[in-house]
């Protein structure tokens, strides 16, 4: 039987998971709702087979081995993950520069 580990949001990607759905909201709150949902199952997942997700290839080419992902397309969900918890630390969206989101977010936060 698989280890279930504890899942704990970052305020940062509490955060970017807010603004995505109220940036969605402005247009279509019932799409809003389906995408939290989405984005939430999505990383959830993440608990049971934290390993599953791959490293980041962004992060990996500077040696930085420490977090992995889950896609939800268009969504990145960035994770890292402890000894029994997966802290979940950035949802960015894929058609942004998500190198330099990544170096913002999970290096200089």
């Amino acid at each position: 039987m698989s280890k279930t580990y504890e899942l704990k949001w970052s305020t940062n990607a509490k955060n970017d998971l807010l603004n995505i759905v109220a940036y969605i909201k402005r247009d279509s709150p019932s799409i809003a709702n389906d995408i939290y949902l989405k984005i939430r199952e999505k990383a959830h997942s993440s608990n049971f087979f934290p390993l599953k997700g791959r490293v980041v290839p962004e992060l990996q080419k500077e040696g930085i081995t420490l977090y992995r992902e889950v896609i939800s397309s268009p969504w990145r969900i960035i994770y890292k993950v402890g000894n029994d918890t997966v802290y979940i630390m950035a949802i960015l969206d894929s058609r942004q520069n998500v190198e330099e989101l990544l170096l913002q977010k999970l290096l200089k936060g």
